[in-house]
């Protein structure tokens, strides 16, 4: 691989989530801060929503990382797509509860109630993270709300942070689950970077996996970049990684233009988001041209 071909430790643009390469991009660095505020107030549901590749995992993890283990007991689901009894299972065996096989709802219940009981007698706050929540049903969703209904006279036992995409926005809007729409005190939504957020971004990544030398992507490749995955942190991972093999390949020290769009070529979903950019720049052009005709056509009309 290219890594001691550019001095690196590390491969800078894995898709793999790594908090040691998290970047404080504006909106992400507010939804951190925003879940630390929110998680030790411990009041209501905490709502996540960003594009497919904007960090949600990413940031759950960061934000996991960052709760005090003296003052809090996490767990984390990333595929809550389970129905209500399935879901109660794996969030018992996240907090480590043994049940009994075959348990019915009430009984564990009554099992995760204990422990939470246990907990809050300890000082300590539960927080519960679901990842990908769009995916979830709704009446999985509901057994979640009267799972939180759990409370002391001072606060809630359990805080839950729901991570998805842009439908569960159209999800919450049910009114079935309307209740818990209610209930959602912070919600936080993830943008896609900048062309200047992306050309640090570059820079943040390919430093933390060790790179020291001279700038390492010119300038028409960072805005290729930026063109080709509309600021989208995964894709942009995806193509910087196959820049640098491209640039690797040919022996070369700075990767340039030409080696992102070998890489776009490679790559699906840059191909698709270049050719939907092309087709509404020839629209505009082609718009742009008959409203200057049409202008030329009344001038001379009006003469």
């Amino acid at each position: 691989m290219y890594k001691e071909h550019f001095g690196l430790r590390e491969l800078p643009f894995t898709i793999t989530p790594n908090t040691s390469f998290f970047f404080s991009h504006s909106s992400h660095q507010e939804a951190l801060n925003t879940l630390l505020v929110a998680a030790r107030t411990g009041e209501g549901f905490i709502k996540v929503v960003g594009e497919v590749g904007t960090g949600k995992t990413l940031l759950c993890r960061k934000f996991l990382d960052a709760l005090d283990r003296e003052s809090f007991v996490t767990a984390y689901v990333p595929n809550p797509y389970l129905g209500p009894n399935t879901l109660l299972m794996a969030v018992a065996d996240e907090f480590g509860i043994v049940y009994p096989d075959k348990v019915n709802q009430h009984y564990l219940l009554k099992l995760l109630t204990k422990y939470l009981l246990a907990v809050a007698a300890s000082g300590k706050r539960v927080v519960l993270c679901l990842d990908e929540a769009q995916a979830m049903p709704t009446e999985t969703l509901e057994a979640i709300r009267l799972f939180t209904n759990l409370e002391t006279e001072r606060r809630k036992l359990l805080q839950v942070v729901l991570f998805g995409q842009p439908e569960l926005d159209h999800k919450l809007s049910n009114p079935a689950i309307r209740q818990l729409k209610q209930r959602i005190t912070f919600s936080c939504r993830l943008q896609p970077f900048s062309l200047s957020d992306v050309e640090f971004y570059i820079a943040h990544r390919v430093g933390i996996a060790g790179y020291r030398g001279p700038r390492l992507f010119s300038v028409r490749a960072v805005k290729r970049l930026y063109r080709a995955s509309g600021g989208v942190p995964r894709l942009i991972n995806v193509l910087a990684h196959k820049s640098l093999m491209a640039a690797f390949g040919e022996g070369a020290r700075l990767i340039d233009e030409h080696h992102v769009r070998l890489a776009i070529a490679d790559t699906e979903s840059a191909q698709a988001r270049s050719s939907l950019r092309e087709r509404l720049a020839r629209y505009l052009a082609a718009f742009t041209a008959v409203v200057a005709l049409a202008s030329v056509g009344m001038q001379l009309w009006a003469g």
